[in-house]
């Protein structure tokens, strides 16, 4: 009897101890069922060497008050079949969140990546548009989710307690209610030319000397998103015929109900192209950030150097405001990326991000483009970002070959204020 009743003790003292402790994975994963659901957008139709740069306003998307844990998407044919990026190349998917008026007039206003990331917080009448944490001016890069080629082999997952809060109708502007925009840019290379120029937005490829809005190009432009814009033409090889086809970008998201146990985290954004001068003594406030999303890597001139030492390596410093336990991180780079690393101030690693190259023809799996990135799940409390604290990025690519235009360096981050005892407290 002695035995039993020791026994019997220390079940009932675990027990205690599961239901007292605030954020028990245990007692988590009991009241946080995940949700799943899989969309589809609107019909994109392509035809050999086209370009699809849309817009699609108000698209399905979970609702309610909810902590969204995994968003990956991917383009599909009209039989659900994976399209690989040798066919459809998938320049970058962005999700979107703005508000729209309730009593708004109905408009059909179109926009392209550009001026959705560098409007104001008003881009209409009748919508605002919610950017995240990100650092960058104004509106530039201010998507919850976005990602390229590398989409099929990344992981977005958000480890336990933490989520991305959304549909919190507390944080929506009176007479607006919430909505998400989706934009896709996929360009098609069956039968071009130049593949990987086409990829990389080269303008002499497209035969365009103006962008989409008509005013001329700089000369010195060599590539980039101004010269692959909506229905812009990449060059066929001579006598090249092909069909159309209906593409989707089939994107699938994971989530949970919103409750008292789930730690909000911060989505923030940074770009090595943001030219941002700062001094030791500068003001955060009065920073000017000038983010331009998109640059240029010349080619290696000297003919001395290894190929392993033909690296452009770009960096830039940057000062965190608020900062934050690092939670999740991952780079986005463009065909010739080589990795990426973010630094704190004192030198120390708090992400290093490298690219994956397929070695095949399937999707997923595409020879000479990047079907993955590294990402970094640092142990809760490991990694901090401290308020004020000036952060170094580098973006690294290859630069052995021809220049690349119209090359990425973005680092995404998803920082938590709080650890998940303290959010408890």
């Amino acid at each position: 009897m002695l035995f039993a009743t020791k026994d019997m003790m220390i079940s009932l003292t675990i027990l205690w101890l599961v239901l007292v402790t605030p954020c028990s994975s245990a007692f988590w994963n009991t009241h946080n069922k995940i949700k799943t659901a899989v969309y589809y957008s609107p019909a994109i139709e392509l035809g050999p060497g086209s370009v699809s740069n849309k817009f699609y306003y108000d698209i399905e998307f979970p609702r309610g008050h909810i902590a969204l844990k995994v968003f990956t998407a991917e383009v599909v044919d009209e039989a659900g079949n994976p399209v690989p990026l040798h066919q459809t190349y998938l320049h970058h998917w962005v999700v979107v969140k703005y508000y729209e008026s309730k009593s708004k007039l109905t408009t059909n206003t179109r926009y392209d990546l550009h001026r959705v990331l560098h409007v104001s917080d008003s881009f209409s009448n009748s919508h605002i548009m919610k950017r995240n944490s990100g650092i960058c001016q104004g509106n530039i890069l201010g998507q919850y989710y976005g990602l390229g080629s590398e989409t099929r082999g990344t992981n977005t997952d958000i480890p336990d307690p933490f989520g991305i809060e959304i549909g919190n109708p507390a944080k929506v502007p009176e007479g607006y209610e919430e909505k998400w925009l989706l934009n896709v840019h996929a360009i098609d290379t069956r039968g071009v030319e130049d593949k990987l120029g086409c990829t990389e937005c080269r303008c002499d490829l497209y035969n365009v000397t103006v962008n989409a809005y008509g005013i001329p190009l700089s000369p010195s432009y060599e590539g980039g998103l101004g010269c692959c814009y909506d229905q812009t033409q990449c060059r066929l090889k001579k006598g090249f015929q092909g069909p159309k086809r209906t593409l989707y970008l089939r994107y699938t998201a994971k989530w949970i109900d919103w409750d008292e146990y789930v730690v909000p985290v911060k989505i923030y954004i940074l770009d090595v192209t943001d030219t941002l001068k700062i001094s030791d003594t500068s003001s955060i406030d009065s920073s000017n950030h000038d983010c331009q999303i998109e640059y240029k890597v010349d080619p290696c001139n000297s003919e001395s150097k290894k190929d392993i030492e033909c690296v452009d390596v770009k960096r830039t410093r940057l000062p965190m405001q608020k900062g934050g336990y690092v939670v999740y991180g991952v780079a986005h780079q463009h065909s010739g990326g080589i990795g990426s690393t973010l630094y704190g101030q004192d030198g120390r690693v708090i992400c290093t991000s490298i690219p994956n190259y397929g070695s095949g023809d399937e999707a997923g799996n595409e020879s000479g483009y990047i079907v993955g990135m590294t990402t970094c799940y640092p142990k809760p409390g490991s990694v901090k970002i401290f308020d004020g604290e000036k952060l170094t990025m580098e973006s690294n690519y290859s630069s052995t070959t021809r220049s690349r235009t119209g090359v990425m360096g973005l680092f995404y981050l998803l920082v938590a204020e709080q650890l998940p005892h303290e959010h408890r407290t």
